[in-house]
């Protein structure tokens, strides 16, 4: 019977964990599927990154809790649990069930009362999951059933709650765009377009963006998958340009002056040729761009032709 380890040996595990994730989660690559997780190998032995049914992992060998996970739910369908920012910008995540003292939760408080770092896995697509650390548990809400967390060091030190100056409070706000949302909003996008451009099929992740429809600094921008499009670098500049546009019915439409022009084989192939082609969407209808939300991006187009 494995009896819960020392102080050393745990920050052996989590900087181990940590470490391979920095190894395994690239630029080209930074997904991580739940079998990975799972199978984590910790000098010799299994010893998983996730709990195989809980979105806290507390393992039986550590005093505090290893890391935290955000299910996967598609747009439109509720979470089974709710992950909001508060007003001082933080995250909060929420307790496993209501009971303060479950040992999943509990392991969350010893977490933020010795300071330990945490991972935190967001699901992208079913079974794929971005890893952020390491993040840190900022405040117990207990009232709440809930945790205040925070993504960087300098969020650590934020004043909570509705005592936040509003430069703080912007600050972190926007560190947590930043430094999350951004980064889940893209993987979702290009994992639900199949890592491919919607408009002329490039599949060089390196070179591909989660564009807004809505841009994401304004209120209806939200960072959803029916208010983004996986476009190559070229035709996500060209879209924020008003060089295209895309109608509610999906077909692509460039500028009538840029159809004028002559110039090189990009101009020709790059632009003029995406003119009347109909965009490349996701299966699931759910995925899809909302009409709405193409109507409106498209009058800008026209009002900026």
């Amino acid at each position: 019977m494995i009896t819960p380890l020392g102080d050393v040996l745990d920050s052996r595990i989590r900087a181990a964990a940590m470490a391979w994730l920095q190894r395994r989660c690239t630029p080209d690559n930074p997904v991580v599927s739940r079998a990975e997780l799972l199978g984590f190998q910790f000098e010799g032995r299994t010893f998983p990154l996730v709990d195989n049914q809980l979105g806290i992992r507390k393992p039986k060998e550590l005093t505090a809790a290893l890391s935290i996970l955000t299910t996967y739910t598609s747009d439109g369908t509720r979470a089974p649990y709710e992950d909001e920012v508060g007003p001082d910008g933080l995250l909060r995540y929420k307790f496993q069930g209501d009971n303060p003292n479950l040992y999943t939760n509990v392991g969350l408080r010893r977490a933020h009362e010795r300071g330990l770092p945490l991972i935190w896995f967001f699901g992208v697509k079913q079974g794929l999951y971005l890893p952020f650390f390491p993040v840190w548990i900022r405040a117990v809400e207990t009232d709440q059933l809930q945790v205040a967390v925070a993504l960087e060091e300098a969020q650590r030190h934020i004043t909570l709650d509705g005592a936040a100056s509003e430069i703080e409070r912007r600050y972190s706000v926007g560190m947590t765009r930043r430094r999350l949302h951004q980064p889940v909003f893209r993987q979702r996008v290009i994992q639900a377009y199949q890592t491919s451009c919607a408009m002329c099929r490039l599949k060089h992740l390196s070179l591909l963006d989660a564009a807004h429809i809505i841009p994401d600094r304004e209120e209806r921008g939200v960072p959803a998958i029916s208010n983004g499009m996986a476009l190559c670098k070229i035709h996500h500049a060209a879209y924020d340009q008003h060089i295209l546009g895309v109608r509610p019915d999906l077909v692509i439409e460039v500028r009538s002056d840029i159809l004028e022009e002559v110039d090189g084989p990009m101009l020709k192939h790059g632009l003029q040729e995406m003119n009347g082609l109909r965009l490349v969407v996701p299966r699931r209808r759910v995925d899809m761009p909302k009409r709405e939300l193409l109507e409106e991006r498209y009058e800008r187009f026209r009002d900026a032709g």
